[in-house]
């Protein structure tokens, strides 16, 4: 039941409210939603904000409104002095979807988003993928560094295997350090309680 107006309503309220930066899946339009469709993942969409407006996406049979309607987006930004963070909602959610082709799709809209909003003066960094595995994560570095025109990049970790749930802290830190030194320039710190926590 939600209307574009209300998905904007909500944006320029947080604008309004004095927040620095929005993430905003606006990459993942309805060609990257056929690429999920049509290459079957382990673990579809683990992005919160990318699997609703998947579902928005399906069950209303419309394009993502941040997609469609992006300039409306940068004017709230340009309004209020807010940066975009240009979330991914196609991350890998495990080590077989690293790199697959909703992913990088999606990457390459992130890239044609980041130049508009480079045009109207609104700065941008773009998030980046959870799990992948380390013979990946400096490919991953280039390619988001190449398709969005070296905008500043943030990985989420990344975890570097699937088989440690409670000890993600750790995994995350072995692929941050790969990250870092590959080219990474904001890390998202994950903790033990990423998928769950162990008891203590």
């Amino acid at each position: 039941d939600m209307t574009v107006d209300d998905l904007f309503e909500v944006v320029e309220e947080h604008a309004k409210n004095g927040i620095d930066f929005l993430t905003i899946h606006a990459g993942l339009n309805r060609i990257c939603a056929e690429r999920v469709d049509n290459n079957p993942r382990l673990t579809k969409i683990v992005s919160r904000g990318g699997a609703i407006l998947y579902e928005w996406m399906k069950l209303n049979n419309k394009e993502n409104p941040f997609y469609e309607y992006f300039d409306r987006l940068l004017d709230i930004c340009v309004e209020y002095d807010v940066t975009l963070s240009l979330g991914d909602g196609l991350r890998p959610g495990s080590i077989k979807d690293s790199t697959d082709a909703p992913q990088i799709q999606e990457l390459l809209f992130l890239g044609e988003l980041t130049k508009k909003a480079w045009a109207r003066d609104v700065q941008v960094m773009i998030e980046g993928p959870g799990h992948v595995p380390l013979h990946e994560i400096a490919s991953n570095m280039q390619l988001e560094k190449k398709l969005c025109h070296g905008a500043p990049f943030y990985v989420l970790g990344p975890l570097v295997t699937d088989i440690a749930p409670g000890y993600d802290h750790i995994t995350a830190a072995i692929g941050g350090a790969i990250a870092a030194a590959s080219g990474a320039d904001f890390l998202c710190y994950v903790t033990p309680a990423e998928h769950l926590r162990l008891p203590d």
